[in-house]
């Protein structure tokens, strides 16, 4: 550690001398609108002198009058040579093109690609990967993608969590437009906030993440990117419908109010009101629920004072109703007449970015940051009643900068965020305030060849947790062509919040116990946790075709953690971790361009994951040992009014699952020690007529898998027996569905 603070400080030491820079973007042609591409490769002609593009498509590079042609390139696409006459901005558009290129694992056509350059693990997924999946939101925004896990929805609330590295969400850093989204009261239902169509892209970082986006991230970081205004379709409309009898209704309105000012203002509706009971358990399947979401967002650009500025302004009402088929809301609500669970949740946010870039001195720039939310949710399941608000401000202010020349990039800002939570469990009140505020230094290097290097700190003043410092550090090194040996380590903190993050053990009959140890969070003491991580990515030849490889291998170790145990099947208890806790995940993929148009997917995972209950080392519940991922897909050539069909097909198989110990249950209720392995099966089809329409049909878990028994004891709700936690696999069944998209440029 001294000697990593070591090397830190010295690189703050070096004489900073301003160098001309050539600044640009490189956008992408994607159905007539053109679009920011995210790790191409752009360097000059007969040097080792190049970069990669970031997530919005801009680059920074040296620039010497000798410099005077510059290659960009990227998988898919025809590799362009522009010629450089002069020191100006760059805007370069890419046409697709048969063409593969050595800077992502898989074609173009599958819209998802790493870079053989970033020192991170970072996986780049674009909007036409989440287009393979009926995506109605970022919760199922991850089928297709082998580095999430997607858990079964619950037998109550009907929604989906997911996994990274083995580890819930919690322990993610997931953040909308680098701004840290889905936490606090939002963790547990989020996901299901954000509509799929106002994802333009995502990229997903394995380990431990960027210090400048806060100290929580402890398994990696999801960053969402939505759609712009000025890049954004001027009409788009989305209409889902699925043999659930939900319906949902994406719209998308975007102008131009003047030379710098643009608006859009995104429109989601989505229902399900019919009652479905397949098992006949007397259970609903999925809830009943409508939600409203509403977005009015701005942005202004000004590239001659290099001043870029988004704001945005967000409503959402979520109502959800579960439980048995004859419950009655009105009639039968904290009674005993029949077992029912309503959540309704109102937010509002307003979020604002500026950002500047210096137009004399274009490798210094200055960002900014501010977003508000207002959370409320009231609730109840069964006769547990949780209610919680939840008021959060954050701020990060970020400069950019270079020492000495390019190779040596700086970022340093600081933050602040402060966050009130009032919560009602029952008739316990359990309110409190958490701020901090922080300093953060990172530093990047790059020997534009072989070896790249982010290495970051930070120091955060918390009300709760302390004075603390956050270490994180990534490194790339290429040992020969189309290869990246990748290292990474950190170190994360965070505020476990232990009723909003397990609201689905509400759904028991489970007595709650904390375990109090003097802490500041609820009696608690907060988590901490190192990740250390490798990962090789090759790039070769196979028949012709381009294929890769990839093996990495990510441990995260907990120095504490807060310890959710259900192995009671009478209590759910919450104490500090008094031992060991660990993750381990191993994940090998397989990625090949079979032939023009086809590509394919496959994936093994390997999970290794135990805790010091106070009954002993167990595994994690529920989580699978080993899991199978494979996913094809098929594009026809595109003719030339932009009609093509488009086919894709995922399997995901699912090894058994350790149940929470029923040992003290009456026999009638006592569960084996491990699930049945789970296998499903997702098709989808797309015909594009032209480049406004297209329509799609899928299905999911076509195969019809179906867990029989995702509740103990459905015919007495109120008894002591009572639980619907032990979901390994789908409760509906098979899905399917049909939707069309139009859109006017």
């Amino acid at each position: 550690m001294r000697t990593y603070l070591i090397i830190i400080f010295m690189c703050l030491l070096y004489k900073v001398q301003a160098q001309e820079q050539l600044k640009g973007v490189v956008l992408e042609s994607s159905s007539g609108k053109e679009e920011p591409l995210p790790g191409a490769n752009v360097y000059w002609l007969g040097s080792t002198i190049g970069a990669i593009t970031n997530e919005d498509g801009t680059f920074t590079l040296p620039y010497k009058f000798s410099f005077n042609k510059l290659i960009i390139s990227y998988v898919g696409f025809k590799t362009d040579t522009i010629a450089i006459t002069e020191n100006k901005f760059i805007k370069h558009v890419l046409r697709a093109s048969d063409e593969l290129d050595e800077i992502t694992v898989t074609s173009r056509k599958q819209a998802t690609a790493k870079s053989y350059l970033k020192a991170e693990n970072t996986l780049f997924v674009s909007s036409d990967e989440l287009l393979k999946a009926a995506c109605c939101n970022l919760s199922e925004s991850f089928e297709t993608n082998p580095s999430i896990d997607v858990n079964f929805a619950d037998a109550v609330s009907g929604t989906r969590q997911i996994k990274m590295l083995g580890l819930n969400s919690p322990y993610i850093l997931i953040a909308t437009e680098n701004i840290p989204a889905i936490r606090g009261a939002a963790q547990a239902y989020g996901l299901s906030f954000i509509p799929g169509t106002w994802v333009e892209s995502i990229q997903i970082t394995k380990g431990a993440g960027s210090v400048v986006n806060g100290f929580e991230s402890i398994a990696g970081q999801i960053n969402t990117e939505l759609v712009k205004p000025t890049t954004d379709d001027k009409l788009f409309v989305n209409l889902y419908a699925g043999t659930n009898e939900r319906l949902e209704l994406n719209t998308h309105l975007n102008t131009k109010v003047s030379d710098k000012w643009s608006t859009g203002l995104y429109l989601h509706g989505s229902t399900q009101r019919q009652k479905h009971d397949k098992n006949d358990d007397g259970f609903l399947d999925m809830p009943l629920y409508n939600q409203i979401n509403v977005m009015n967002r701005w942005q202004y650009t000004n590239p001659e004072k290099g001043i870029v500025s988004f704001i945005n302004l967000r409503y959402l009402s979520d109502e959800k109703q579960a439980g048995q088929v004859d419950f009655d809301p009105d009639r039968d609500k904290f009674t005993t007449n029949s077992w029912g669970s309503e959540i309704n949740t109102e937010r509002f946010e307003v979020t604002t970015k500026l950002g500047y870039v210096n137009p004399a001195v274009p490798y210094q720039s200055l960002g900014f940051q501010t977003a508000f939310s207002h959370h409320k949710q009231d609730s109840y399941f069964g006769l547990n009643l949780y209610d919680i608000q939840h008021n959060s401000f954050y701020s990060n202010l970020v400069y950019n900068s270079i020492i000495s020349d390019s190779r040596h990039k700086v970022k340093t800002g600081l933050s602040f965020t402060l966050d009130h939570y009032d919560e009602l469990l029952n008739t316990q009140k359990f309110e409190r305030t958490e701020n901090s505020i922080g300093a953060f230094f990172e530093y990047a290097y790059d020997d534009l060849d072989k070896f790249t290097m982010t290495a970051g700190v930070r120091i955060d003043q918390h009300n709760r947790l302390g004075f603390f410092m956050t270490p994180r550090l990534h490194m790339r090194y290429t040992p020969w062509e189309k290869s990246a040996l990748r290292a990474s380590i950190g170190r994360g903190k965070r505020s476990a919040n232990i009723f909003a993050e397990n609201q689905n053990l509400f759904s028991s009959s489970r007595q709650i116990n904390i375990l109090d140890s003097g802490g500041k969070i609820y009696g608690l003491d907060p988590e901490i946790a190192w990740n250390y991580g490798v990962s090789y990515l090759q790039g070769f030849n196979l028949f012709g075709r381009s294929a890769d490889i990839t093996f990495d291998f990510y441990r995260t170790d907990f120095q504490n953690q807060v310890v959710v145990d259900w192995e009671n099947p009478f209590e759910i208890s919450f104490y500090n971790l008094d031992g060991e806790s660990y993750a381990n995940s191993f994940q090998f993929e397989f990625n090949f361009n079979a032939f023009k148009g086809f590509d394919i997917r496959t994936a093994y995972k390997y999970y290794d994951i135990k805790t010091d209950y106070n009954s002993g080392r167990l595994e994690k519940p529920l989580i699978p040992t080993n899991r199978l991922f494979a996913n094809a897909s098929y594009e026809t050539p595109q003719k030339e009014s932009g009609s093509q069909w488009k086919f894709d097909a995922t399997y995901n198989w699912l090894d058994s699952q350790r149940f929470p110990s029923t040992t003290l249950s009456a026999p009638e209720f006592q569960l084996d020690e491990y699930s049945p392995t789970v296998g499903t099966l997702n098709l989808q089809v797309t015909k594009v007529f032209s480049s406004k329409f297209e329509v799609y049909l899928g299905g999911e878990n076509v195969t019809n898998v179906r867990q029989s028994n995702p509740i103990i004891s459905p015919d007495n709700p109120f008894g002591s027996n009572f639980d619907s936690n032990f979901v390994y696999g789908p409760i509906f069944g098979s899905l399917y569905y049909a939707g069309l998209r139009y859109k006017i440029k």
